[in-house]
């Protein structure tokens, strides 16, 4: 098949390599401009553009794709389907319609839970079990064209967003591969998604990360594996930041964000209901600690707080 592709992230990187070595004429690669970033904050390639000039692909990087112009040098690599998988633009309708067989998503969930921007952290905040691939085609709604396949993956308890991204990353170049296939030789057809168990997985914002004492230990364990990479769960130490890491919800009390206890054994933070035991902090401009390591430098003082 002859394909245009459409990605950006690590993520995507995954599909794009997939669709060649499934042996797919991918004529052109889409993928959002360079961005500055790092330290220097120098003008850095994408992980689709990267892998697409270790394939020897054709690149193209425009700001948005309304713009007649743009939609034109698209047309013209004579592709018949689209593959897009965490692109970051809006496909406008003469995009959606350009391609015979259509624009093909790689979505990182069981449609239609967990549709848009964020599915990975969503599912991981609110516990879910479970999430997956799913493989639709693309309408103009957010999410909610039909699907060709869906892959089911399960989420293990210490399930982190980043160790989740990477089986679902894949997982999603595995199902694309295998839905070509089917979509080129007739053997699947793609089937409207259920009215009921349509859920919303907004985009994560930063102010989520930072931690609310209060709430319940299990619900801010979760948070925190939701948070890992990015942007990191956070709450505050004598005024200054703190990134928690990781930890686990544990059955204890007392006011919450005290310090009930901090040994060379464990550091253990009570909240609204039962407590947490932090296991990786990070103080600003240091690195990753163990709850041991970081005692030898910062003491803590039971009874102390965390948080405002």
């Amino acid at each position: 098949m002859r394909l245009v592709f459409a990605g950006t992230p690590a993520f995507a990187a995954a599909s794009l390599r997939a669709v060649v070595e499934a042996g797919h004429d991918v004529a052109l690669v889409l993928t959002r401009p360079d961005r500055p970033a790092g330290r220097g904050m120098k003008l850095m390639s994408s992980e689709v553009k990267q892998a697409a000039q270790q394939h020897g692909l054709p690149v193209f990087q425009p700001p948005t794709l309304k713009d007649p112009g743009v939609q034109q040098q698209i047309h013209a690599a004579g592709a018949g389907a689209m593959v897009v998988a965490a692109y970051g633009l809006i496909l406008p309708r003469p995009v959606l319609d350009m391609f015979s067989i259509g624009c093909i998503n790689v979505h990182a969930s069981l449609l239609p839970r967990w549709r848009g921007a964020a599915p990975i952290q969503r599912a991981l905040l609110a516990g879910d079990s479970e999430t997956g691939i799913s493989i639709m085609r693309m309408e103009e709604g957010l999410d909610t064209g039909p699907v060709y396949l869906m892959q089911r993956v399960p989420i293990a308890a210490n399930e982190t967003a980043g160790s989740l991204h990477d089986k679902l990353a894949a997982q999603g170049a595995r199902s694309i591969a295998e839905a070509l296939i089917g979509i080129a030789t007739g053997s699947i057809a793609a089937h409207c998604q259920p009215e009921d168990g349509v859920t919303y997985a907004a985009k994560i914002m930063k102010e989520e990360a930072a931690l609310a004492w209060p709430a319940d230990a299990v619900e801010l364990e979760r948070r925190i594996r939701a948070f890992n990479p990015f942007p990191g769960a956070s709450t505050t130490l004598h005024g200054e930041p703190l990134k928690i890491w990781r930890a686990s919800a544990c059955a204890d009390s007392g006011e919450p964000g005290c310090i009930l206890r901090a040994d060379a054994e464990q550091i253990l933070i009570a909240c609204g209901r039962g407590a947490l035991r932090l296991e990786e902090l990070q103080r600003a401009g240091g690195k990753r600690m163990s709850g041991a390591e970081f005692l030898n430098g910062a003491p803590l003082a039971v009874g102390g707080r965390l948080g405002g």
